[in-house]
């Protein structure tokens, strides 16, 4: 595993007015550097300048058994290949709640869910084909994101999914897999607290979502 560490405003917690809703890093992009995905992604869908640390799992065994930690505040991530290139980024981050019972109010913002990153992934992809391909830019903004219902468990947020497939309506269609449990939730209160707080993302890569409207890679099977 690889450890990256990213400082928004080394020492400052900013109010959550200051979080803009777009990634500092370009890391959205098909092209994107992967390493600080997740940090990226903490920091968006929390609304938060907590400074944090990525930590990115090679083995799946390892990731599966791990849970984020929320003082120092460590995220952690785990990417799936296909042919050599990413089809999916999981990641294990900090519920919103969470980082304001431990820092205090200005420490977060509403939690967003976790469809908001693959939103953001089309948006950027689209982008990078008006720019360098605008013949397929039709293509790209014809993908269809489909709604995502968080899960309450590790285990079926770990079962599988088709990350994306044709619909009826001959598009392709994107899935976001998502797992909730806030720190507040009263329905969690008795679980052990390094069970609560967190949530988890099964994200599209940018890579690969470009690579499926090129042509160069296949919806998954319903």
């Amino acid at each position: 595993m690889k450890h990256s560490p990213t400082w928004a405003l080394a020492g400052a917690v900013l109010a959550t007015l200051a979080v803009p809703d777009i990634a500092t890093a370009d890391v959205f992009a098909p092209d994107g550097e992967l390493p600080d995905f997740c940090t990226e992604v903490q920091r968006i869908l929390a609304r938060t300048t907590i400074p944090s640390t990525n930590t990115v799992f090679t083995d799946m065994a390892e990731f599966r058994a791990s849970k984020p930690a929320v003082n120092p505040l460590m995220t952690y991530q785990y990417v799936t290949y296909e042919r050599d290139r990413p089809k999916m980024i999981s990641c294990k981050i900090k519920a919103a709640d969470h980082l304001v019972a431990e820092y205090g109010a200005d420490a977060a913002g509403a939690q967003r869910p976790c469809r908001n990153i693959t939103l953001m992934i089309h948006d950027r992809v689209i982008q990078h084909f008006e720019e360098q391909s605008p013949s397929r830019a039709d293509a790209a903004r014809a993908i269809v994101i489909d709604p995502d219902e968080p899960f309450l468990t590790g285990g079926s947020w770990l079962s599988e999914f088709p990350l994306s497939y044709r619909g009826d309506d001959g598009a392709i269609h994107v899935n976001t897999q998502s797992l909730q449990i806030n720190w507040e939730d009263w329905r969690f209160w008795i679980m052990p607290n390094r069970l609560r707080g967190h949530t988890y993302c099964h994200l599209i890569a940018p890579a690969h979502m470009a690579a499926l409207i090129r042509g160069d890679a296949q919806p998954d099977e319903r």
